[in-house]
């Protein structure tokens, strides 16, 4: 498995973890890596994804919650609300991911750990993200 799909998987089970226990992400992260033996560049880019991902959940849930039809954020399987979270931390803060990589990996992971539609779910609210960023300035999403 690749290094970076290794970290996915690792960022998703550690965005879980702090949305089921609320615990604050930095416990969550010594936590998980206490007992993890990986590449560092895997550690690094998971701990990134992760901390990124926390650091702009505001922003991040904005996005989903806009652009998921007929979809309450919280009512979302938590698998798939958690991939959302990190594939759009990816798209809108990462210029270093190309696009099409951060949606291919998040369907992957939906379709490999959630339900059978989970990846078109994925794929249909991250391409429209991405036809949002192509268009406009994202700063203007709260508004």
């Amino acid at each position: 498995m690749r290094r970076r799909t290794k970290a996915r998987e690792y960022a998703l089970q550690i965005l879980y973890q702090i949305d089921i226990t609320n615990d604050p992400c930095g416990e969550v992260l010594d936590r998980f890596w206490q007992g993890a033996k990986c590449n560092p560049e895997v550690r690094s880019f998971a701990t990134q994804l992760v901390q990124g991902t926390y650091d702009n959940l505001t922003e991040i849930d904005a996005f989903i919650s806009r652009y998921s039809e007929n979809w309450e954020i919280d009512r979302m399987p938590i698998i798939d609300r958690n991939i959302l979270r990190f594939a759009i931390y990816e798209l809108l803060y990462r210029d270093d991911i190309p696009p099409k990589v951060t949606i291919n990996e998040a369907v992957d992971l939906a379709n490999k750990f959630s339900t059978q539609n989970s990846g078109r779910f994925v794929n249909g609210i991250l391409d429209k993200i991405m036809a949002y960023k192509e268009s406009s300035n994202r700063s203007s999403i709260i508004a």
